[in-house]
């Protein structure tokens, strides 16, 4: 041992961790406060703010009288509702702590040291995070105008892709792509790759189904949801997955028998099943969507057409996008920087109530204007 080394730090330089874990940069979520501001907007979490319904309130409350009571562990009560609400076979929904959760079982089940995993240029950040802590080599490919490119996907495929990642519609982007589009990209992989469809914001989406009907007509497809946004239930952590009975049966294999709480699993029961609130989010949503980033727009923000609770603004420059939000930061307005998403030049903004969009872009116009 060398002379001043410890017998403990000796231990700690020969304890290591799997390949990967190391090149992981952890997760940071969108922020809640401003140093020195008392009562802040939060719009850099892509949070519903309705929140959930009456209907999941009160399911939640009731929890409180079982707390001592350990929860379903094949959460058939929740996977029937989602069942039945969405057209599905339950037998082929898992359930998960967020559909982070679920993406995180895919890598753990079939990726390892050696195989690689795709994702695209803007993809969200925990595809990379869920392949490396897996030991496989993520493979970033480049995307058209923010808009996943399907024929650079199949071009970056080897004989080592094992998961393809998508987000339709995508985050931060807010972009989407066709059904034949994701058809075709599912045709083309290599055999024993799995395409994973993540929907987060697939609810967004009227009558838009998150590639199901996909799943349901092929073996190499999967499909992830989640309650966090459209639902409201953010600060629960659930979310799901449906794909082929052959990789639901390998999930479940690896999956905690008390993943989620009896809290999680009846709020989020009481949550699908009810489609007023759903719908009336999704409506109030994408009318404020629509007049923010015409707002936006009309002072020289431009955004894509977005299909989600978010709109990506775009800056003339990385300086500019920076002044913006330190301009909003300091009236108590807090958005979302994309440079670590290859995106240094936008702001992501969540679509808030109506007061809050309205805040957000009048301090946008007068931020422009002031640079006049």
């Amino acid at each position: 041992m060398p002379m001043g080394q410890t017998t403990d730090e000796t231990a700690a330089r020969a304890v290591r961790p799997q390949p990967g874990i190391m090149e992981i940069s952890p997760y940071v979520g969108g922020e809640s406060h401003v140093e020195g501001v008392g009562e802040v907007i939060k719009l850099s979490s892509n949070e519903n703010p309705s929140g959930p319904g009456d209907a999941a309130r009160e399911a939640f409350a009731r929890t409180v009288h079982v707390l001592h009571r350990y929860p379903s562990s094949d959460h058939a009560a929740l996977r029937a509702a989602i069942a039945q609400v969405h057209g599905l076979d339950a037998d082929r929904i898992i359930c998960g702590a967020g559909s982070d959760e679920v993406i995180a079982f895919l890598c753990q089940a079939y990726v390892g040291p050696g195989d690689e995993v795709i994702h695209t240029e803007h993809g969200f950040a925990m595809y990379r995070i869920s392949a490396l802590a897996a030991g496989a080599t993520p493979v970033e490919v480049p995307e058209r105008r923010r808009v996943v490119d399907v024929d650079a996907i199949l071009a970056a495929c080897t004989g080592r892709t094992r998961l393809v990642f998508v987000a339709n519609p995508a985050n931060p982007t807010g972009t989407m792509i066709a059904g034949a589009e994701i058809a075709r990209l599912a045709e083309g992989l290599p055999a024993g790759t799995l395409l994973v469809l993540d929907g987060a914001y697939a609810e967004y989406v009227e009558g838009f189904d998150g590639g199901a009907q996909l799943v349901d007509r092929r073996e190499n497809v999967v499909m992830t949801r989640t309650f966090s946004k459209l639902y409201g239930l953010g600060g629960l952590r659930i979310g799901w997955g449906y794909g082929p009975a052959h990789v639901i049966d390998v999930l479940n294999r690896i999956r905690g028998p008390f993943n989620l709480s009896q809290a999680q699993l009846v709020t989020a029961e009481a949550a699908v099943r009810d489609r007023d609130h759903a719908r009336r989010c999704r409506v109030e949503n994408a009318r404020l969507r629509a007049w923010l980033a015409a707002k936006l727009a009309s002072v020289g923000v431009p955004s894509d057409p977005s299909q989600t609770n978010f709109i990506l603004a775009r800056f003339a420059s990385r300086s500019e996008a920076e002044a913006c939000d330190a301009f909003l930061r300091a009236r108590g307005i807090i958005v979302r920087r994309v440079a670590g998403y290859k995106l240094p030049d936008c702001l992501r903004i969540s679509i808030g109530d109506e007061a809050a969009c309205r805040r957000v872009a009048d301090a946008v116009v007068r931020f422009r204007e002031a640079r006049r």
